[in-house]
């Protein structure tokens, strides 16, 4: 929920009393009535005014950076604290870059659960300028996900499984390794 509406004491940069002919300056009433006018607009004027900081992520207030969050696509929960969020928003532009592919898998595994994950791929990429080359990796698709964590636990487990199966490529079978962390 927003806490910018109705702030105390917030006065406007713009009376609107102040902008009316002189003959209302004096008039009570009129007065009265554009400063209730001017206690609705002024979180108006200030979101304006500051506009610039709404749109940085290391400044703008938490339950705009969500929305900016939104806004650009990062993979950031509302759960998350406020600057794990406010970073998932500053780099997401560049993750997407990376995204579904293994490096992107490992980089947004790092930033959301805050461990090093192993990932092991079918895949392969190169280039030939002989037709009919060998294609690179294996034929069959396949992915595994492995991590060492210190205590290795069902939720945990389950809750990358889903987070792998949302960022991975549709296609690619993938399986989950959590082990426990040698010591």
């Amino acid at each position: 929920m927003s806490d910018r509406a109705a702030v105390p004491d917030l006065l406007s940069p713009d009376p609107l009393g102040k902008r009316l002919p002189a003959v209302y300056a004096d008039d009570d009433l009129t007065q009265r009535l554009t400063d209730g006018f001017d206690r609705v607009l002024a979180p108006v004027h200030a979101t304006l005014d500051n506009l610039w900081a709404y749109l940085s992520p290391d400044l703008a207030p938490g339950d705009f950076v969500d929305w900016l969050a939104g806004w650009v696509g990062a993979n950031a929960g509302r759960d998350w604290p406020l600057d794990q969020r406010r970073a998932a928003v500053t780099h997401a532009v560049a993750a997407h870059r990376i995204r579904g592919t293994a490096a992107g898998l490992r980089a947004e595994i790092k930033e959301t659960f805050g461990i090093d994950a192993e990932i092991l791929e079918s895949g392969g990429t190169s280039w030939s300028a002989t037709p009919g080359s060998p294609l690179p990796g294996r034929e069959q698709a396949d992915l595994l996900v492995r991590v060492h964590v210190p205590d290795p636990t069902a939720l945990l487990t389950e809750r990358l499984r889903e987070f792998v199966a949302a960022n991975r490529p549709a296609h690619v079978p993938c399986t989950i390794e959590v082990l426990p962390a040698a010591t």
